[in-house]
């Protein structure tokens, strides 16, 4: 299954939608772009989809998992490094923003950077110039940056773990990825996408899941989200090829997490009540025992932090 000429990223949910708009307009741009998400909701893929439709997309397109650089190799990975300038280094090294020049570097995970590594990350934003380790002379590439964070940059700015003026210009434009059991009606397209994708680069007859997986699939909260879909999606191809899959062939632990039933001390009261009065105030209270911390309050209410945002927004809960 392939991407209509109006879908850039595949779904037809609310917010998936709103997110394909989002992904036109910026991709027609040079503005640096925040994708947040948690793990697992495609913040690469997205990456991909800003620039494969903009100017750039016959350029390089570099991607870095920050949270994977070794410590010790992070400034050299990232901007490179002249022969001599440290101990091992025998030659000079070209740097990822060298590797870009023309067209993207998404730096994935940009929260595990290091202070000093953020400011140069910065005045490259802010400059275009970048200086390799042991250089005399700065360098200059164009390259757009697209950074992506599962974390909350805002909290750890609070903390002093990121850098306010960093954070600033990197959340120009901030896209929300909403988690996969937010997006559930998603399911059953996503899920034919990745069968068909597993059935022709294994060249096999496509699998097929029954309507109950896909019930099994709604009811279950998807903690790995698209990803983990994807990695479901992969195991069925290649252990059921050509076969109808239902629920009794999915990984245990979709069919041993069934709807969250309602704990026996909530009882419905015999003349009802107002669900957006009940869930608003929930919100209220997670917000003032986390003193207005959005990750530990969506925690404590069992949704991402994307989803209370917008309940908090629905309900216009201000907060300080």
């Amino acid at each position: 299954m392939k991407l209509n000429n109006n879908k850039l990223i595949l779904g037809n949910s609310p917010s998936v939608d709103a997110l394909n708009r989002q992904v036109a307009i910026v991709s027609a741009t040079d503005v640096t772009v925040l994708l947040h998400g948690e793990t697992g909701t495609g913040k690469e893929m997205f990456a991909n989809a800003i620039q494969k439709n903009s100017p750039r997309a016959n350029k390089p397109f570099i991607m870095v998992n920050c949270a994977l650089l070794p410590e010790a190799l992070v400034e050299s990975e990232i901007f490179g490094h002249k022969k001599g300038s440290f101990t091992g280094a025998v030659t000079d090294k070209q740097g990822l923003f060298e590797a870009a020049d023309g067209g993207t570097l998404f730096l994935d995970e940009i929260n595990s950077l290091s202070l000093n590594v953020q400011a140069k990350i910065l005045r490259f934003i802010e400059s275009g110039e970048y200086l390799p380790i042991g250089a005399r002379a700065v360098s200059q590439v164009d390259v757009r940056v697209i950074a992506a964070t599962n974390a909350d940059l805002e909290e750890m700015v609070e903390e002093g773990l990121f850098r306010k003026d960093l954070f600033y210009r990197l959340n120009v434009v901030q896209l929300q990825l909403p988690a996969l059991r937010d997006r559930k009606s998603d399911i059953p397209l996503l899920a034919e996408h990745f069968l068909d994708y597993f059935a022709d680069i294994n060249n096999l007859n496509p699998t097929k899941f029954t309507n109950s997986a896909l019930d099994a699939m709604h009811d279950y909260h998807w903690p790995g989200n698209v990803r983990e879909l994807r990695n479901v999606c992969e195991r069925v191809s290649i252990l059921f090829p050509g076969k109808s899959v239902g629920a009794k062939n999915l990984p245990t632990d979709i069919t041993t997490r069934t709807k969250d039933s309602p704990q026996t001390f909530l009882q419905l009261p015999e003349d009802g009540i107002s669900l957006e009065f009940l869930e608003s105030t929930y919100i209220e209270q997670a917000l003032n025992r986390t003193r207005f911390n959005k990750a530990k309050s969506a925690k404590l209410l069992g949704i991402s932090r994307d989803a209370l945002v917008y309940r908090m927004n629905k309900y216009n809960i201000v907060y300080a």
